[in-house]
């Protein structure tokens, strides 16, 4: 399958330079952090459009990490990346068991209650000290307009997912936090 047609999951950002060389701080979203390390096939959303970079050197540094990518070895090139969005083909992540998903899996899945009630789609997964919350926006044919903020407790708040279905249920009151 090539590239383009390949879906692109986003792993990361590049924040801002770091010293002389051309290194810069990067901001990973996977878990554990360094993880984004793992990945060869990194590509860059630059100007809009996904192209392949090279990260030559990474290292934890502080709290986070800084990186350095192959052809921006001054701060000025380097500038050119700050802000870009680093993503890899979602066929290089690894498999998970059939009771895992990975966050851009659940993005866009209609939220339904123990009852029927079609509460909304998920816009997006927010990470709290606690535990996951997906962010659940109305949608056409959802029961009222408003936006929920809904653990993603399996077993406990979510009782079910279905990939086929795009579908997840929930045990939870509708005027919950009303």
């Amino acid at each position: 399958m090539a590239l383009e047609q390949q879906e692109l999951v986003t792993m990361g950002r590049v924040g801002r330079v770091y010293g002389i060389k051309g290194w810069l701080r990067l901001m990973s979203y996977t878990e554990p952090m360094e993880n984004i390390l793992d990945y060869r096939n990194l590509q860059a959303r630059i100007n809009g459009r996904w192209q392949a970079i090279e990260m030559d050197d990474c290292k934890l540094h502080g709290k986070g990490l800084i990186a350095h990518f192959a052809g921006y070895d001054d701060p000025d090139a380097a500038k050119l990346l700050t802000g870009v969005e680093l993503a890899v083909p979602s066929l290089e992540l690894p498999s998970l068991d059939d009771e895992d998903f990975y966050w851009h899996e659940l993005v866009g899945m209609q939220v339904v209650t123990t009852a029927g009630q079609l509460l909304g789609t998920v816009a997006r997964m927010m990470e709290t000290g606690a535990n996951d919350v997906l962010v659940v926006q109305p949608s056409q044919g959802s029961m009222d307009t408003r936006e929920r903020l809904i653990p993603y407790l399996p077993g406990r708040v979510v009782t079910q997912v279905s990939r086929e279905q795009r579908c997840i249920y929930v045990d939870w009151e509708p005027d919950y936090l009303a």
